[in-house]
């Protein structure tokens, strides 16, 4: 029993993501405390090496570099963008309870609270979503310009993005990733991402 206690101490003290890629390696913080449910999810697949292997598949200069697809371990798969978790699978928020995915792999969204209002400046990590609720899965993006038109309360758009995490090492590595060469927003030179891991 003191090892669970231990656990979930640990899970919720859990904060720094290190994403190793190509191109170099860069660290986020990630806002455990206001987004337990996106960070558990997160935490969870990069623990367990979900995302090891797959490359960026949209990158576009001034806007933001967006990953995470399990379809793009193949750089020029024609399904990278749509894949995500596998679909009713459990995993452990940030705030100690069990949640569920849904049958598309996506999570409860994390909008309209006030403690929930964080902006997609620039260096964020926002998830991605199809715009239907509890779309968000495993792909996320990170902002390299100020956004403010993803975010959920931002009405200019319908668009809700939630922010969970911030670089706060190695953002110039998350610019030089949205400034290479591209054919449809794809890399040219796949960037891969070698691990994300969460201590």
């Amino acid at each position: 029993n003191s090892n669970r206690i231990l656990l979930l101490q640990e899970t919720l003290t859990m904060a720094t993501a290190t994403f190793q890629t190509t191109m170099g390696t860069f660290k986020a913080q990630l806002f455990t405390d206001k987004m337990p449910i996106t960070c558990g999810n997160f935490i969870d697949l990069a623990n367990s090496g979900f995302y090891d292997g797959i490359h960026f598949h949209r990158v576009i200069p001034n806007f933001m570099d967006q990953f995470g697809c399990p379809y793009a371990k193949d750089p020029n798969s024609r399904r990278a963008g749509t894949g995500g978790p596998n679909p009713n699978t459990s995993f452990r928020g940030c705030d100690g309870r069990t949640y569920q995915r849904n049958g598309g792999g996506g999570i409860p969204d994390e909008v309209g609270q006030p403690h929930q209002r964080i902006s997609n400046e620039p260096g964020t990590l926002s998830m991605a979503n199809t715009g239907q609720p509890e779309s968000g899965g495993s792909q996320f993006f990170m902002n390299v310009a100020h956004n403010s038109f993803l975010d959920w309360f931002d009405k200019s758009t319908p668009s809700a993005h939630p922010v969970f995490g911030k670089i706060i090492e190695g953002y110039d590595i998350v610019v030089a990733i949205s400034k290479v060469p591209t054919r449809s927003d794809n890399p040219v030179q796949p960037i891969k991402m070698i691990s994300v891991r969460v201590a």
